[in-house]
């Protein structure tokens, strides 16, 4: 029979796990802000609100797994409520925030429709997250890469273009890093330190940001995409089966 002691440390540890799980959810209360932002044109606030997504969503995981939330709270599905608030902000945002500011011209509209459908693809697959901590495919980043089709000024065309071959490597069964990839951890959190640093940079800089800056900060998405192809090709035990 558990104790009185026992019990209060019990209600104790489901509360932190559901504590938790309200956090995750702050990313629906920023991504509906966001909305609010891309129907209004505020391009300077939309970038904050899923910047600070995005650190709710590198920060919940391991909160999630220090709180023990699977065993404290084994009736909800941590998992599936980060995986709709990801798909919000990571796809479904960007996606939309590129049809209303003209980032893809119209007769490409259907290249965003494409790009939704791959990002739901690539949440919903069963090898989506590798037991050896990698994505499958490429790992929905629209967020980032239509911060820098915004700032870089291409050609709208070019837009179309970049988001169509992103959206047939989601199906490309290739590893991508995650914040958990073993291989190469510390500079991984160290590159994406600098990295960061140079984000904040362009967004306290946001009316006139320093284009060494934003042509510098280029490295950071370079790195990512050949670390996970180093390691994918040239790396014991990486490749998929």
């Amino acid at each position: 029979m558990q104790t009185q002691a026992g019990l209060v440390n019990t209600r104790l540890n489901e509360l932190r796990a559901w504590a938790v799980h309200a956090y995750t959810s702050l990313g629906l209360v920023l991504g509906f802000m966001a909305l609010v932002a891309i129907v209004e044109g505020r391009k300077h606030e939309l970038v904050l609100l899923l910047a600070l997504a995005g650190f709710v969503d590198s920060t919940d995981g391991p909160l999630a797994r220090w709180s023990k939330v699977s065993r404290w709270v084994p009736q909800f599905d941590g998992r599936k409520l980060d995986d709709i608030v990801d798909y919000l902000n990571y796809a479904l945002l960007p996606v939309f925030a590129c049809y209303r500011f003209g980032l893809v011209p119209a007769p490409w509209t259907p290249v965003l429709f494409l790009v939704l459908l791959a990002a739901a693809y690539g949440f919903c697959q069963q090898a989506a997250k590798t037991d050896d901590k990698y994505f499958t495919g490429f790992p929905n980043y629209w967020n980032v890469l239509a911060f820098y089709m915004y700032l870089l000024r291409l050609p709208p065309t070019a837009n179309a273009l970049i988001l169509l071959v992103f959206a047939l490597m989601v199906f490309i069964p290739v590893k991508y890093i995650s914040s958990q990839t073993q291989p190469f951890r510390w500079l991984t959190m160290s590159v994406s330190a600098i990295w960061g640093t140079m984000i904040l940079n362009i967004l306290a800089t946001w009316d006139q940001p320093n284009l060494a800056v934003v042509y510098g900060s280029l490295f950071g998405p370079a790195y990512y995409v050949g670390i996970s192809l180093y390691l994918n090709y040239f790396w014991p035990r990486t490749r998929l089966p």
